[in-house]
């Protein structure tokens, strides 16, 4: 594989794909995997752009096929990264990243531990419900059930690689992006793509 592999996880409501969304947006070299899912298309989502909307039925034969990199349930719909759709990217020297849950995470850590993993905290608990509230989707019971998820997701924060309060939405990307240089700069990756430098100047 040429390309790097990113997981990006948080609880709902902390602005995670704000951010990947706007990290996608300014650099042109790396990929947002997109997700299958059970769930309906809320308004404005577009199949095949936004997500794979699939049936359970469809979801169930693709996992038992080993079709998923990850997958888990989150609020009682199924989520799952296509293995194949992910590598073909990665051998294409495509970096990718995966806006996932922690479970999804464990998973891909476990599959590929080459990967790099962020995790994104809202600054508070009244800023992370606030932000639910804002959007307008859910009512009060979701919220709440949202609010008491969002501790047992918080509580996986140390298992990643880096952590990210997301205060400020542009301190945030600045701090992703900076993520995404320092894995790009990395004596792994540099040493493999700097070859023909490398034999001018030792030779």
């Amino acid at each position: 594989m040429s390309g790097s592999l990113f997981i990006v996880a948080a609880p709902s409501g902390a602005g995670k794909t704000s951010l990947v969304n706007a990290l996608v947006a300014q650099q042109a070299d790396i990929a947002l995997s997109i997700s299958h899912t059970t769930r309906a298309a809320r308004a404005g989502e577009v199949d095949g752009k936004d997500y794979f909307f699939v049936t359970q039925q469809q979801f169930i034969a693709m996992q038992g096929e080993g079709a998923f990199l990850e997958s888990a349930t989150v609020f009682d719909h199924s989520y799952g990264t296509s293995s194949d759709a992910v590598f073909e990217q990665l051998r294409a020297g495509t970096d990718v990243i995966l806006e996932i849950d922690w479970q999804g995470a464990e998973q891909v850590r476990r599959n590929y531990p080459e990967s790099t993993s962020v995790f994104i905290l809202p600054p508070s608990k009244s800023a992370l419900e606030q932000r639910l509230r804002g959007r307008g989707q859910d009512d009060d019971s979701v919220i709440a059930r949202r609010m008491r998820d969002a501790e047992n997701e918080i509580s996986h924060y140390i298992e990643f690689d880096y952590l990210i309060v997301n205060d400020d939405f542009d301190v945030a990307l600045s701090e992703l992006v900076s993520i995404i240089s320092a894995r790009r700069h990395s004596m792994a990756i540099q040493k493999a793509l700097q070859v023909p430098l490398l034999k001018t100047l030792l030779a």
